[in-house]
């Protein structure tokens, strides 16, 4: 098994089982609060049919995992990915000579996303999906967390999400390869195809709340970040060699576990977005008062006013 706990299988019937008859695939959910392993298909030839019964399952779980892709070349990988939508060539981080969609994730090259994030939340229109095929893992360590950010924000209290629904965040990469980028998105996002809301802020990327002041959006944000991140909203993956893992870029956040000193290797396919939709803001920036100042507590954090 390519997880800590044996996946269960979904019941047939239920939202996300597998279908009965030819083809069927064998669905079996891996925690409570998320992700699905997914077996019968090969990703290397993926029909139609099965697409569609990949979608329905991804919009249901949000993670899915596919182990035992051994045959799965970089052309499919990047066609599979076309099956949701326009696929990225990442600007800076490194890539197949062949096949430039194919964003390469290696241990050795700074590859360690060791801080909890949505994928690239910085940009106006953040991936709708990643693809991530693990072509080299090491022997122990190196698992990957998700958390459900549906759960996160319909388990805050009802004042609370009346106040984060009316709110903006800013969120900012720093870089010396592209300097700094930003962009500005809802707090609480609306699933532009479940209609869900789920929270939209990441401790890697988000900056402040611009209707707030900072110290305010200091205290909201951290106490947001530590809410999200807690265990029973999370799954943790074992990966094995040539297991594809596909999750919602749109109502997830993930971590990779710095735990180990081996290579490993990632192959990813990311899915360009739309713009994210939430409620439109209630109040206008707060204007600082007089010579009021503000030293920023975390390195993405845009300095001052």
């Amino acid at each position: 098994m390519t997880q800590s706990a044996t996946p269960q299988p979904a019941p047939i019937g239920a939202p996300g089982a597998p279908a009965t008859g030819d083809g069927a695939l064998d669905v079996r959910r891996v925690s409570g609060a998320l992700g699905a392993e997914v077996r019968g298909i090969d990703l290397n030839d993926i029909t139609d049919a099965q697409f569609e019964q990949v979608h329905a399952l991804m919009l249901e779980h949000l993670v899915l995992f596919f182990p035992g892709q051994e045959a799965l070349t970089p052309k499919a990988h990047v066609a599979f990915g076309r099956r949701f939508g326009e696929v990225e060539t990442h600007p800076f981080l490194p890539k197949l000579d062949e096949h430039p969609e194919v964003t390469l994730i290696e241990s050795d090259k700074g590859g360690k996303a060791d801080e909890w994030h949505i994928d690239v939340t910085f940009s106006p229109n953040p991936p709708v999906a990643s693809i991530l095929h693990l072509v080299h893992c090491p022997p122990v360590g190196g698992d990957t967390m998700w958390s459900n950010q549906y759960l996160a924000y319909e388990t805050l209290s009802a004042p609370f999400r009346e106040l984060l629904d009316g709110l903006t965040a800013v969120h900012v990469l720093k870089a010396p390869q592209v300097g700094e980028m930003s962009a500005e998105h809802p707090v609480v996002r609306v699933h532009p195809v479940t209609g869900r809301r789920s929270l939209y802020v990441t401790r890697m990327w988000t900056s402040h709340i611009p209707q707030l002041t900072r110290h305010e959006s200091d205290a909201v944000l951290q106490h947001l970040f530590e809410h999200s991140e807690q265990p029973r909203f999370t799954l943790r993956h074992r990966w094995d060699v040539h297991t594809v893992a596909l999750w919602d870029n749109r109502a997830t956040q993930h971590v990779a576990i710095n735990d180990y000193q081996e290579y490993r290797r990632g192959q990813r396919v990311t899915v360009l977005g739309d713009q994210p939709a939430g409620d439109t803001p209630r109040r206008p920036d707060y204007e600082r008062d007089g010579d009021e100042r503000y030293y920023p507590r975390r390195v993405n954090a845009r300095a001052g006013y």
